[in-house]
């Protein structure tokens, strides 16, 4: 077992194969040791070159809305008026505490999604 820490683009490629090869293998063993540390490697270089940003709070609110087959009638009970629901959506208003609470609560975004 070689392990070296991922620099380059190649190393990372060589870790995915190296992963991929030793994929399924028994907990506490020499094969699933070099796994979990090169899963790890792996995790590392990702969170530093390949970040994940949260979505833009509007996009949420939106996607969640399609996924639930929800019209802007019915986020007034989440976002207010249907004025308010529209100026919301458009970007025309900023989200208030209470909104962010509420939609939270009622349509489980993410606060931290609905903060950003």
């Amino acid at each position: 077992m070689e392990i070296r820490p991922i620099k380059t683009e190649n190393d990372y490629h060589t870790a995915l194969h190296r992963i991929d090869e030793l994929w399924g293998s028994k907990k506490d063993t020499i094969e699933g040791d070099e796994l979990d540390i090169l899963v790890t490697l792996v995790e590392s270089y990702e969170l530093k070159h390949f970040p994940i940003f949260p979505p833009d709070p509007i996009d949420a609110i939106k996607f969640r809305m399609e996924q639930m087959g929800m019209s802007k009638s019915e986020m007034v009970k989440y976002l207010g008026s249907q004025s308010r629901v529209s100026e919301i959506l458009n970007r025309k208003r900023e989200l208030t505490l209470g909104m962010i609470k509420s939609l939270y609560k009622g349509l489980k975004i993410p606060a931290e999604v609905l903060l950003a």
